[in-house]
């Protein structure tokens, strides 16, 4: 981690994480220009020139020919004259034109020479306008020739094969030369595979071979934004959810059941009358869709101790191994039952939560998820068992066939698995064997070894990024969550005060106040449809959310001050103004706030821009997902990750992860990057003994001095800061660990900046906002907001050249640049931003069809970096992370 200087006197200085991550597009940028109308977007730009140009001096060759006209007595030339006067005011051309400017030349030579010009310019639009159908068709042909000849190049078509199996199926029966598809499917298949396309060459969202990710090291490089050119390296693993599915066929069979080993729930602890224990339910993914997973709910029950129960639960925590089948056998003679009584009575408990058979279990911190259960298989020493590790095994096979392979070796290898994977299931005597549409999942990574200058990223964490994060809080969607949490704490045990049963205090937390505060909060926005703000749901009196309440209507009020000209394209903004409106957020807590920062750098114009596009706290997170592809080095990026993680915990506490439990999706696999792990009740955890954190561990207490609620561990003796390093949305675990995540320093900015602000006027329905700048960070780009009945719409009879020059018309009245990102709103959601060239016809159409109502809201952002102002010629994105540095770290 290397320092940075806070300048001034503010109180609290950032470090910068030693690594940072590149997320590149795998195509460059100029591939997605040949879908581009370059000759007749010139054509139209010319057209509307000459349009304004003639409309402007229409005006002053009315006058003159106003003139001409009062002082001519002949009828005949006054006809000629007025007719002239009407078709120049009108913009369109005279039937006896030539007549007309013998007659004017005749009374004015300088007024003939004007009209003259004036006609020669309405002859070269009237061609213009004649000629632009013809030209766009022609443009529009090549560049889907050019469409088609894109999408078969690897990087693109190979990203398709793992997100849209269906698409590239139908691909390959276009592209063999079979029967073509009616021309209603063929733009349909069009319109997808354009999206793809501008997905792997104008975006950065990690997935498959669209965007490659590396890593880097701060340095002494001069250059802002490195290049990774590298050939991609792949790395895949099967969906853990298709394993799931084999594993609980498995379970579900009664021949293969019996030779499971048996546990009794983690955590099952008993009370003087009772057994107490957290039962988890596992609800299947939806297989049709093409990203899903497994979700996990959990609960704390309870049941009346018998005699029966108490003594299989000792059997079970004898020390000893036991089998499904012994167990049974033990209880068969134990109860007198018969085995059908015996297998329904553990069939129930099983179901309850009470014992498990957990052995397949993939923990998150599985590197390969296929070789484990393999493992666990082969130490059966059964011959079922070895026939399932030889399946398992044929199914690794395809797995790095499908790695290794060209596109169409791909493309069988996947077919074969998903057979392999059904096959398998149905051997396991499963009765409708699923899979996942998403049946592998993909990472690819450069081997270059980055490099970004210390020095400027120093000074961009120290001041601008600093003066961000002073605001970041007042977006946060989990802060008012954390503040009702340790609302309630303090409420509930007083100040100074402790709880050592943390099951208790998760249950009576949300029976007695979050979950109602969950219903109440969910819609809650801190301004309404007509701006008014609306406070937060304070039930507790927490000082904490006056002040976020305080700081959000400081910051609309500072945002509609500064942003008062609707002419302005750009606002700065004061960064000592934003360290004081976000006050003592950032220090809530204890102040802990890892963050990263997702940036791209544009260099156009001889200066840098930092371009901001989203932020987040929390530890490691750019990271965790993609370690898997970055450990054939000595100095393991997971290791030194760790090692930082320790060295940037608060002075006396320990980082632990919560993981969530086993792996439910591909999204939350990682290496282990903290030197503790949460192990809640339920959970196995595969780390060392020594490194698990068991909840029965921990206790909650009060710090009196920085009020706040910390977690604490008994064996060590220390504060314990919990993590959490999933892709998976924080909100889809189970509840304990949801819970558990409110003393942890993870935090989610939905950063709209322009909440609580008024609009300044509608220029036809089309709502402007400015880009705002803090130093040479930009916090938000410049955006156009409206109905979607403002956009250029295609109606019937409408021609597409005109429908084009329409597009071309309207984004010169509003100020659009020519390539812009567009996000739908159409009911609840959050929708992704959508590239749309507004120079390419086939661009458009695939934004018309994202719209399918009148009435949806649609927001164009400029597109920033522009295409001038990438350094490489390539999109790319950069991943840092700062952190409080500690005190005595710190220097004026």
């Amino acid at each position: 981690m290397t320092a940075a200087t806070e300048p001034g006197t503010r109180s609290r200085q950032r470090g910068l994480g030693r690594y940072f991550m590149a997320r590149t597009a795998t195509l460059p940028y100029e591939a997605v220009s040949a879908l581009a109308c370059a000759g007749t977007t010139s054509a139209s730009m010319e057209i509307l020139d000459l349009e304004s140009g003639l409309a402007a001096d229409a005006d002053r060759l009315s006058d003159v020919l106003h003139g001409l006209i009062g002082a001519n007595d002949d009828a005949e030339s006054r006809r000629l004259l007025l007719a002239l006067r009407r078709g120049i005011h009108n913009a369109k051309l005279p039937a006896d034109r030539d007549r007309a400017l013998a007659v004017v030349t005749g009374l004015d030579p300088a007024a003939g020479a004007q009209v003259r010009a004036w006609l020669r310019r309405r002859d070269r639009l009237a061609e213009l306008i004649d000629s632009l159908g013809s030209m766009l068709a022609t443009e529009v042909a090549d560049s889907r020739a050019q469409l088609w000849r894109l999408v078969d190049r690897q990087p693109l078509r190979a990203g398709l094969q793992v997100a849209s199996p269906a698409l590239d199926r139908q691909l390959d029966a276009l592209f063999s030369g079979g029967r073509p598809p009616p021309a209603k499917k063929l733009r349909r298949i069009e319109r997808s595979v354009v999206s793809y396309l501008y997905r792997t060459a104008c975006k950065t969202s990690p997935f498959s071979s669209f965007t490659s990710v590396a890593v880097g090291e701060f340095g002494d490089s001069r250059n802002l934004e490195p290049a990774t050119r590298e050939p991609l390296q792949g790395y895949v693993r099967l969906n853990v959810a298709a394993l799931a599915r084999i594993m609980a066929a498995v379970a579900a069979d009664p021949g293969r059941r019996g030779d499971l080993p048996v546990t009794v729930s983690p955590g099952l602890r008993k009370d003087t009358d009772r057994l107490r224990y957290v039962r988890r339910w596992v609800t299947q993914g939806d297989d049709d869709a093409a990203v899903s997973f497994d979700s996990i709910r959990d609960g704390m029950f309870h049941l009346r101790r018998v005699g029966l129960l108490d003594r299989l639960i000792e059997r079970l925590d004898d020390g000893n191994h036991w089998r499904w089948s012994d167990l049974a056998a033990w209880l068969g003679e134990e109860a007198e039952a018969p085995p059908d009584q015996v297998e329904e009575y553990l069939d129930v408990l099983s179901r309850l939560g009470i014992i498990q058979t957990g052995a397949f279990a993939v923990d998150v911190h599985t590197s390969d998820p296929v070789q484990r259960v393999r493992d666990t298989l082969a130490a059966f020493g059964l011959p079922w068992a070895d026939r399932l590790a030889g399946e398992l095994g044929g199914l690794q096979e395809l797995i790095d066939t499908f790695r290794r392979g060209d596109v169409p070796q791909r493309r069988e290898a996947v077919h074969r698995l998903r057979e392999a994977v059904i096959d398998i299931q149905a051997g396991l005597g499963a009765e409708s064997p699923s899979v996942p549409q998403t049946l592998v999942y993909e990472d690819c990574r450069t081997e270059s070894r980055l490099e970004l200058p210390a020095a400027e990223w120093e000074r961009l964490a120290a001041d601008d990024l600093a003066a961000v994060e002073a605001i970041l809080p007042t977006f946060d969607m989990t802060l008012p969550h954390r503040v009702t949490f340790q609302g309630f704490f303090t409420a509930r045990y007083g100040r100074g005060g402790r709880c050592d049963d943390l099951l208790r205090l998760v249950e009576d937390f949300h029976e007695d106040i979050y979950d109602q505060y969950q219903k109440l909060a969910a819609n809650q926005k801190p301004f309404d449809a007509d701006g008014n703000f609306q406070p937060e749901e304070n039930w507790l009196g927490r000082p904490e959310m006056v002040a976020l309440d305080t700081a959000r209507q400081e910051l609309a009020a500072y945002l509609e001050s500064v942003a008062a000209d609707p002419a302005a394209a750009e606002v700065c903004l004061d960064a000592d103004r934003l360290h004081a409106i976000g006050g003592g957020l950032p220090g809530l807590f204890g102040g802990f706030t890892p963050q990263c920062h997702m940036v791209q750098v544009a260099q156009g114009g001889g200066a840098s821009a930092f371009v901001l596009n989203q932020s987040m706290g929390g530890v490691s997170f750019p990271f965790s997902r993609f370690t898997h592809a970055f450990t054939e080095h000595s100095d393991e990026l997971s290791v030194d990750l760790r090692s930082q993680g320790a060295a940037i915990a608060p002075r006396g506490a320990v980082l632990a992860e919560v993981t969530g439990g086993s792996a439910s999706t591909n999204l939350n696999l990682h290496t282990q990057l903290t030197d503790y792990v949460i192990v809640c009740p339920g959970e196995v955890s595969d780390v060392p003994a020594e490194n698990q954190l068991p909840l029965a561990d921990l206790s909650l207490r009060h710090d009196v001095d920085d009020d706040r609620v910390l977690m604490w561990s008994a064996r060590l003796d220390r504060e314990v800061v919990p993590v959490y390093l999933g892709y998976l949305v924080p909100m889809a675990l189970p509840q304990l660990h949801r819970t558990l995540l409110m003393l942890a320093p993870n935090s989610l900015a939905a950063v709209d900046v322009w909440r609580g602000v008024p609009e300044p006027p509608a220029a036809d329905g089309v709502v402007a906002r400015p880009r705002l700048v803090v130093g040479s960070v930009v916090l938000s780009r410049r955006s156009w907001s409206m109905a979607a009945s403002a956009l250029p719409r295609r109606t019937d009879g409408l021609a597409d050249a005109e429908w084009f020059l329409g597009w071309q018309r309207w984004r010169r009245r509003h100020g659009l640049p020519a390539q812009v990102f567009a996000t739908v709103y159409e009911g609840s959601g959050r929708p992704k931003p959508q590239y749309v060239d507004c120079t390419s016809y086939v661009s458009l159409l695939v934004l018309e069809a994202s719209i399918s109502a009148e009435d949806s809201r649609v927001v164009l952002r400029e597109m920033l970096p522009s295409p001038a102002d990438l350094g490489t010629g390539r999109v790319t994105e950069l991943v840092v992370e700062t952190y409080p540095l500690p005190l005595e770290e710190t220097h004026d």
